[in-house]
């Protein structure tokens, strides 16, 4: 499973006094800790109403499952309609994290991992030549390397 950081607007309407934002991020955290979760420690009251965003760790792969769950969540703490933030992966550089990214592509490959000469890891990620029509390689080559600090090799089959 990957980690996500799930990022819920919690006062879109700038509703919320200064002592209603301590109390609701307070609620919060401890409806996560019950949950296992971690919120990320954020003074909410000093941010401007459009930016009153919490962000809470959560673990799975399911972007739109975590929102949901990070929205109710959100909605018991702070008693507001809550919005849906930015949903990103913490990236650990495994194999779990390189899949993860081609399925944010839509894609589904084979991931090989084997030392380098150098000390740094190579990765033969194998894809099919017609999942890639619609994406440019480029992008996916990029993204991969960002996620796993590693030399990424793409392979396309038929």
């Amino acid at each position: 499973m990957r980690t996500a950081v799930v990022r819920v607007v919690v006062d879109p309407d700038g509703r919320l006094s200064d002592d209603e934002l301590r109390s609701g991020m307070a609620a919060l955290v401890d409806l996560a800790e019950a949950a296992t979760l971690q919120v990320i420690d954020n003074d909410l009251a000093g941010l401007p109403p459009q930016r009153r965003e919490v962000e809470i760790l959560m673990v799975g792969d399911d972007a739109a499952d975590l929102q949901v769950a990070a929205i109710a969540l959100c909605a018991r703490a702070f008693g507001t309609e809550p919005v849906a933030g930015v949903v990103t992966f913490v990236s650990h550089g495994t194999d779990e994290d390189a899949l993860g990214v081609l399925a944010g592509f839509g894609l589904t490959g084979h991931i090989d991992r084997r030392p380098g000469a150098d000390g740094w890891d190579i990765i033969t990620v194998t894809l099919r030549r017609t999942d890639m029509l619609r994406i440019p390689e480029s992008r996916v080559h990029t993204a991969l390397e960002a996620s796993t600090n590693c030399e990424i090799h793409i392979v396309l089959v038929d």
